[in-house]
């Protein structure tokens, strides 16, 4: 550029002749964007994203973006129901970021919960904590929806609450929950709460048809703790409890959790056998014995079960996409 010529730059919405100024020197893609008083923006080459992808995003309110947090929700966004797991190169080639900026994003992601990484790969994948963004959008969700008559038949003179819940890492996340009590006995679960899922026959279920090491691996995510003297925390004692699940169909807790409840549970399961969610009621000990209570639940809660999985083949949803759908 000649120092005696007038310089033109790219600004948002219109080229602006301005008097003689000194060279440019090049623009780190990591400073900020440079926003002069009138709000013209000059946009850097190599910072991630083309230009025109960028001019829509910065014609408003520019004083007020913080686009590193842009480039965040661009990660996310790189994810979808067919895609479900990516690589950075992955994500940096659907996002335009580069490759360190990629790193950086996925980790702190990762660090907060909203990505994971795959086992055994170099492969992410979102979590269940998106969830925790938008409940309102889960409400609309068509197997929600779906699922919710079927949890309402469960809930009568018996049981006080039925639910549906899906694995998040260590958790079970609620996605839908049909509640007539149970506030007395100090129960407040309600759709997009996380329970620890080693103690809870609704994540047990679901446990107790993954590959053993896979389960395994869930359970020691965190720490398991003792709720009530008969809580079963160690691995042999859990594992005795999901083979249960497989040979009877169903998982009963008596006062585990919470003194005087009661759950069972059953598996919502694909074509394959793989879990991809659960069904559980919930009702107060003093109701029933406790054999009278399996009796009446069981085989309701199975065939729920049985009923809200064919729901989910007929979606196409899968254990990693239920909620995300949502």
């Amino acid at each position: 550029m000649r120092h005696n010529q007038p310089a033109t730059f790219l600004t948002v919405g219109v080229a602006v002749k301005r008097a003689p100024m000194k060279p440019l020197t090049p623009v780190n893609p990591r400073h900020k964007l440079n926003i002069n008083k009138r709000k013209n923006i000059r946009i850097p080459k190599n910072f991630g994203v083309s230009r025109e992808e960028m001019l829509p995003v910065v014609t408003d309110n520019t004083k007020n973006l913080v686009l590193s947090l842009a480039k965040g929700f661009r990660v996310l966004e790189a994810f979808s129901a067919s895609d479900n797991e990516l690589t950075l190169t992955e994500i940096g080639r659907r996002t335009g970021l580069d490759s360190g900026t990629v790193f950086r994003l996925v980790n702190t992601l990762v660090s907060l919960g909203y990505l994971d990484r795959v086992p055994d790969t170099r492969r992410f994948r979102l979590t269940f904590k998106v969830l925790d963004l938008g409940f309102n959008a889960i409400a609309r969700t068509e197997l929600r929806a779906a699922a919710r008559p079927v949890l309402r038949s469960l809930v009568g003179e018996v049981n006080e609450a039925a639910s549906l819940a899906a694995l998040d890492g260590p958790d079970v996340v609620y996605i839908e929950r049909v509640n007539a009590g149970l506030v007395r006995l100090g129960v407040d679960v309600r759709v997009g709460s996380r329970l620890p899922a080693y103690y809870t026959t609704i994540g047990l279920a679901i446990l107790a048809h993954l590959p053993r090491t896979e389960a395994v691996r869930i359970l020691e995510m965190k720490p398991r703790v003792k709720l009530t003297p008969v809580t079963p925390t160690t691995l042999d004692e859990i594992e005795e409890r999901m083979s249960r699940v497989r040979s009877d169909g169903f998982i009963v807790s008596d006062q585990e959790v919470i003194s005087g409840l009661r759950l069972l549970a059953a598996p919502v399961l694909d074509v394959d056998g793989h879990p991809s969610a659960s069904v559980s009621v919930a009702a107060p000990a003093m109701r029933m014995p406790l054999s009278e209570f399996i009796q009446s639940t069981a085989e309701p809660v199975m065939k729920a079960a049985a009923d809200i999985g064919k729901l989910v083949q007929q979606s196409g949803a899968t254990s990693a996409s239920i909620a995300e759908s949502a």
